[in-house]
């Protein structure tokens, strides 16, 4: 051990000999460059100060300006990407268009750098393509993730959220599927597992998405079809019929939309009127007091999907109590669901038979149409083909409580119409037509 040590203390001292004879050395040799060239001093006493050696890239650029031009750089490919869509012309933006442009993205680069950025354009370029409803075009999305690159490959990894951006990424791919409606494939299940991995959070997504969506997806009785029928007079229809709650009830067109030409010349177009009525409704307006008038009220809203149509009634004022009669039910008229039960059952003190429910009545509707356009003079030509099947209608009086529509219900002839009646007050009426002013004289004289 000693010897050792000997040795290593004998080595250090040569070390340190060297050193002190290597700086001797370049010290004499200050001396006589400094006493032939002073200029070479200057440089050398540079070179004697300067310290530790930086990278290239450090030494050119300072740190301020590259994260400068890394951002010029990212708001650069987000412009692009965006543009790709941008360049493509409104008339030609099809499904064949949009997987040109991904196949061009995913050809540009093979490391697929700025996917993110992308699908996120991408995803609010689909409904302006028409491909918001197609799985092929999501799962060609999906495709555009690197391959086993955001793969958790430990426990700590899968609990700190690998790679959360591109996970947020990918769950609002499956986030826009589920609002729009759209069910997974085994194909989707494959590319989230490639890219993310099985304990992923897209994964937990997709099962979400799988055990809810054939759970809802045949709930609705009476689904309403994809593709809303062009035709005004057919959406009408397919619209009444499920206003109608009796199967019997039957769809009349009363008139179809068409062109006419005046005899003074002038093009006038006729909108389509399409009316609805049961049987029940038939018997019960023939019940009705000639004496009390009918009203058409409306337009009331009615959503189907994105399209927004409007209809109107025909109804009365509730009966009165004092003129109710409760007519004996038929106990053979249903015999699956019964309308009444007597059941003599033991109750309680505790039991309580009372119930505060608000009893509202109001009031009997005999027809329903929907129209192109909702002025008094269309709405006549409803009342008149009602007429058909209801002569009573020519005997009871017909008042029109409308209110301001929209702008397609709302005809130019209806401020005509108003014009001519403040010039014109003799104008004659139609039979059983009256006015809103003439109703409160009518209540008061009853």
């Amino acid at each position: 051990m000693k010897c050792s040590r000997c040795l290593l203390q004998l080595q250090t001292l040569r070390l340190v000999g060297q050193s002190v004879r290597a700086a001797a050395q370049y010290g004499a040799g200050l001396q006589s460059a400094s006493s032939s060239q002073p200029s070479v001093l200057h440089n050398t006493k540079h070179q004697v100060l300067r310290r530790f050696h930086g990278s290239p890239a450090c030494a050119k650029t300072p740190p301020t300006e590259f994260i400068k031009e890394f951002d010029k750089e990212k708001n650069r490919s987000l412009v692009t990407q965006d543009g790709l869509f941008e360049q493509i012309s409104q008339d030609a933006k099809s499904k064949a268009t949009f997987n040109k442009v991904v196949e061009v993205f995913m050809k540009r680069d093979v490391r697929r750098r700025g996917h993110v950025e992308f699908i996120y354009a991408a995803l609010a370029k689909m409904q302006e393509f028409g491909v918001e409803r197609d799985l092929a075009v999501y799962n060609k999305l999906l495709d555009v993730f690197p391959k086993e690159v955001f793969v958790p490959r430990n426990y700590i990894q899968r609990m700190f959220n690998h790679y959360p951006r591109q996970q947020e990424c990918g769950v609002q791919v499956l986030e826009q599927m589920e609002n729009y409606g759209i069910l997974p494939n085994v194909e989707t299940k494959v590319l989230l597992v490639q890219i993310f991995g099985e304990k992923s959070h897209p994964i937990r997504k997709y099962q979400r998405l799988m055990y809810w969506f054939p759970k809802f997806k045949n709930l609705n009785p009476f689904p309403v079809p994809q593709q809303l029928p062009e035709d005004p007079v057919d959406l009408a229809r397919l619209s009444l019929t499920r206003i109608a709650n009796d199967r019997d009830a039957e769809v009349t067109i009363y008139q179809m939309p068409c062109t006419d030409v005046t005899e003074s010349g002038e093009e006038v177009t006729l909108p389509h009127v399409v009316g609805t009525q049961s049987p029940d409704q038939v018997e019960l307006l023939s019940k009705h007091n000639p004496s009390k008038p009918v009203f058409v009220e409306g337009p009331f809203p009615l959503w189907l999907r994105k399209k927004c149509v409007y209809y109107y009634i025909l109804r009365a004022d509730p009966t009165p109590a004092e003129e109710k009669v409760e007519e004996p039910y038929d106990p053979e008229r249903c015999l699956d669901y019964p309308l009444q039960l007597d059941l003599d059952l033991d109750r309680d003190f505790g039991d309580e038979e009372s119930f505060d429910v608000e009893d509202l009545d109001e009031g009997p509707v005999f027809a329903m149409c929907m129209t192109g356009r909702g002025d008094q003079s269309t709405l006549n030509v409803w009342i008149s083909g009602l007429q058909q099947n209801n002569p009573i209608l020519g005997q009871v009086p017909t008042l029109f409580r409308l209110e301001a529509g929209p702008k397609e219900l709302e005809g130019a002839e209806d401020t005509e119409s108003e014009h001519e009646r403040t010039a014109n007050p003799e104008t004659p009426r139609e039979e059983g037509e009256v006015t809103e002013e003439e109703e409160p004289r009518r209540r008061r004289s009853q």
